[in-house]
């Protein structure tokens, strides 16, 4: 994939678009701290794109774990799916009165967003809506692939791989997808307390077998003779590996996309660092970082650090 060019891309934003920018960075800023950490290392065009993606992604998940009743969230759902459709058909002007429409119609026309990956968003979240469970693996990606695989290659829309070369550039969507599928793991292993007062349970039956964990985690202590240590180290060196892989797209990236991609993963490297020095905090509450670690990491991204490391990495498996 290409970077966006700038010749084919709509002028500077209107004050109604600018309006609607203003209230999706608001939503970013007060809703995904881990996400705006990141994001505010890009330039304004950027960043503005991000958060419109980020404030309809957003919209989608809070349909999906609100607590209208499941009839009403499919509804809720196929509207936003036509509102969806609504933007990619060019349907949306600037006096709409839905600000998130609004932002991403303007960065739809300005980057070359793949924006049927919202569509997998909104299918990632009808899972969930459905109650459905996962055997193995195999059958979680699918799920991970749509709740943040897509986000990954939604992103790469607005990122563009301007220092993409040689023959790992074709693969630069498989390693921005890639990439989201370790965020999500770790997401999963972080809130596992919190989706089993949900009713829901990510982790494959088959891992939740092997180690004794069938029971789910509804208490801060599991059934005597499981192995939940186990089971979170075995789902950590998963999310490790694909972490190794996902990284492979910091080289790829412009100075200042893959500062913003270096900090949103860091963190969550050192939030699965934690998960795996204490398994068992996560079944006290949402583990995180405070916020001067958060800060280290976006520097360490800016830095261009990471993806230095990245790239010799690389250089060293092709030889």
């Amino acid at each position: 994939m290409e970077g966006p060019t700038h010749a084919s891309a709509p002028g500077a934003p209107s004050a109604p678009v600018l309006a609607a920018y203003s209230y999706c960075e608001a939503v970013t800023g007060a809703q995904a701290r881990n996400f705006a950490y990141g994001i505010r290392l890009l330039p304004a065009d950027k960043r503005q794109a991000m958060s419109a993606l980020y404030a309809f992604s957003r919209r989608v998940d809070d349909i999906g774990d609100g607590t209208l009743p499941p009839e009403v969230k499919l509804a809720r759902l196929e509207e936003t799916r036509s509102l969806l459709g609504r933007i990619r058909a060019e349907r949306i002007d600037e006096d709409d009165t839905d600000p998130v429409a609004v932002a991403l119609a303007h960065a739809a026309r300005r980057f070359p967003i793949p924006l049927e990956g919202l569509d997998e968003l909104i299918d990632g979240v009808l899972m969930d809506v459905r109650g459905e469970t996962y055997e193995t693996w195999d059958d979680l990606k699918v799920y991970c692939r749509c709740v943040a695989g897509a986000i990954g290659r939604l992103s790469l829309g607005v990122f563009g791989t301007a220092n993409a070369g040689g023959p790992d550039a074709a693969r630069a969507g498989e390693y921005a997808d890639t990439l989201g599928l370790a965020l999500q793991l770790t997401n999963i292993l972080r809130d596992v307390r919190e989706d089993a007062a949900n009713g829901r349970t990510y982790l494959p039956a088959e891992d939740l077998a092997k180690f004794g964990c069938s029971e789910g985690f509804h208490s801060d202590r599991m059934p005597a003779g499981s192995d939940f240590a186990g089971l979170v180290h075995h789902e950590v060196r998963r999310a490790r590996a694909l972490f190794v892989e996902g990284y492979r797209l910091l080289p790829m990236l412009d100075r200042r996309s893959g500062a913003c991609v270096a900090a949103m993963a860091g963190i969550y490297r050192r939030l699965l660092d934690r998960i795996e020095r204490e398994p068992e905090a996560v079944l006290r509450g949402r583990v995180s970082l405070p916020p001067h670690e958060k800060a280290y990491v976006a520097v360490r991204g800016l830095s261009g650090l990471d993806a230095r490391t990245i790239a010799r990495q690389s250089a060293r498996r092709r030889f």
